[in-house]
């Protein structure tokens, strides 16, 4: 892999991550950019303990345009975008309209491939490699701003969950603040390593779900299941079968393995609903174990966390989504129409040829 930083017109950093050592970067952005203003803050909710960030520069963010307009393709001719190249392998930048930054923390943006009418699921092992490279870069590189204390990479695919630009891309946020899923597990982790004399739950939760009948798939490195007590109608976690706590701990044995795990996962979830369905949409979530200081979470360190991808489809049947309704919403109790282990069977079931 080879990373080459550079500036755009209005100084915010873009990285390419390009597959051959020899490729030359030097494309100028000339789009006569001003520098971006944003205001975004964290505010802190006393009563759930949890945090919300104001970013209201956000409304006026680039909304579904024409695939001849997208900002995430390559630059042709005179028709400009946020690359300045006319081709990419990969490639990261600061987002133009964040919900995080300064001291607020930081977001970034993902681009998978330069071609538009991909999805990851498309990308050739190679290609995924190299997007789990930037992915691993990333988090080191966020990982030592004094602002940031947690390092989120997310893809998020499809209309119905949100996504305004359709050229396949991810995100990555670096939270000021450990966020309150993770601080959710670490108490649990907390717990019941007190309860069992130093038990560690993420290992005893794999155990578990390797014996039962909810595994998907299997590697010699990774392994995939529907968890015991899935929120959504298709949920998969996917854990590297060594705990380490962030993607930085990957061994290159399971750096290597991943690309055909993870591909194959996405390409069976663009499955479950038959053919002649439109594109499963899903969240793809990596879990790290925060970098800032755990003092809250008595007798828990960083490696204790274990770093996890989860996978989950707000479609239920075709044609009908799953709404985060009045239980959910309110008080954050889900109900899922799906028993997992009927999941894990279906899933096991659209296995590619």
């Amino acid at each position: 892999m080879k990373k080459t930083s550079t500036r755009l017109a209005d100084g915010r950093e873009l990285v390419y991550y390009d597959l051959r050592d020899d490729t030359v970067r030097d494309a100028v952005d000339r789009r006569p950019l001003d520098r971006t203003v944003t205001t975004s803050e964290v505010r802190r909710d006393v009563l759930l303990g949890d945090s919300v960030a104001i970013a209201s520069h956000r409304q006026g963010r680039t909304y579904h345009p024409p695939a001849d307009e997208c900002p995430l393709c390559p630059s042709q001719g005179e028709r400009l975008s946020e690359i300045p190249d006319s081709s990419y392998d990969a490639v990261v930048f600061e987002n133009r309209f964040p919900s995080l930054a300064g001291d607020s923390g930081r977001c970034e943006v993902v681009c998978f491939t330069s071609d538009h009418n991909a999805s990851f699921a498309d990308l050739t092992e190679e290609q995924a490699r190299l997007v789990l490279d930037a992915w691993t870069d990333r988090t080191s590189e966020l990982s030592h701003l004094p602002s940031v204390e947690q390092v989120f990479c997310f893809e998020n695919r499809g209309a119905e969950i949100g996504v305004t630009l359709g050229h396949p891309h991810g995100q990555i946020y670096a939270y000021p603040f450990t966020t309150p899923r993770t601080a959710l597990t670490l108490r649990s982790v907390a717990a019941h390593k007190e309860a069992t004399g130093g038990e560690n739950l993420f290992d005893a939760v794999l155990e578990r779900e390797l014996a039962d009948e909810r595994v998907v798939l299997e590697g010699e490195h990774w392994v995939a299941f529907v968890p015991y007590a899935a929120h959504w109608p298709y949920e998969v976690h996917l854990y590297p079968k060594r705990r380490v706590p962030d993607l930085l701990g990957l061994d290159e044995d399971a750096r290597s393995e991943f690309p055909k795990v993870y591909l194959e996962l996405l390409r069976r979830f663009d499955r479950i609903f038959g053919e002649g369905e439109p594109l499963t949409p899903y969240i793809a979530a990596w879990h790290q174990a925060p970098f800032g200081a755990l003092e809250e979470f008595e007798g828990v360190n960083r490696d204790d966390f274990a770093l996890h991808l989860e996978l989950f489809t707000i479609r239920r049947t075709p044609g009908k989504l799953k709404f985060l309704a009045g239980s959910e919403s309110g008080m954050n109790v889900f109900i899922n129409d799906i028993r997992p282990e009927a999941a894990a069977e279906r899933l096991r079931e659209v296995a590619s040829s």
